[in-house]
């Protein structure tokens, strides 16, 4: 078999596996504070809607926040939206979400 032919070794890039160590970091601390950042349109208000979906399922009692001012947006440092951040930190950006995937994530 050639160099060509061969197949690629499936490993996950350094940034995969932090992000993974994070969640699993993050899912172990009380959640205390939940935010859907957007820009007003109907993708970022369907992330807000699972995002408060998602609240109620868990049990928790946090309220989410919808942040649509550009300026503490740009404090995330996010470029697309919607974005969902869980206790400060971003956890996803740039797609909407489903009520279970944003549970999983707080639980």
């Amino acid at each position: 078999m050639s160099l060509f032919h061969r197949k690629k070794e499936e490993k996950p890039c350094c940034c995969c596996q932090n992000a993974a160590a994070e969640d699993v970091k993050a899912v172990s601390e009380a959640v205390t504070d939940v935010k859907v950042l957007g820009a007003g349109c109907r993708s970022c208000h369907q992330m807000y809607e699972n995002a408060k979906q998602a609240v109620q399922n868990a049990g928790l009692g946090v309220e989410v926040e919808y942040i649509t001012d550009m300026e503490r947006v740009m404090q995330y440092g996010v470029m697309t939206m919607p974005a969902l951040v869980v206790n400060g930190r971003v956890f996803s950006a740039g797609r909407i979400l489903r009520p279970a995937e944003i549970e999983k994530l707080i639980r």
